[in-house]
């Protein structure tokens, strides 16, 4: 169950993150490696906008 307690928290769990999942996931196959890295930079900060965790330090 990879870490999980039970399988309702695999299944809360599983629920909430594909709807988020896809949009980390670009079409590889399709881009060079400069591309994604642009990509994935852009999907990134638009994440941190969304979840408000743009600007604030890393924790270690």
């Amino acid at each position: 169950m990879k870490g999980f307690r039970s399988t309702g928290a695999a299944q809360r769990f599983l629920a909430a993150f594909s709807g988020i999942s896809r949009r980390f996931r670009p079409h590889r196959h399709s881009l060079s490696a400069t591309h994604y890295r642009a990509e994935m930079s852009i999907r990134l900060a638009i994440w941190d906008h969304i979840t408000g965790t743009a600007g604030l330090p890393a924790t270690a």
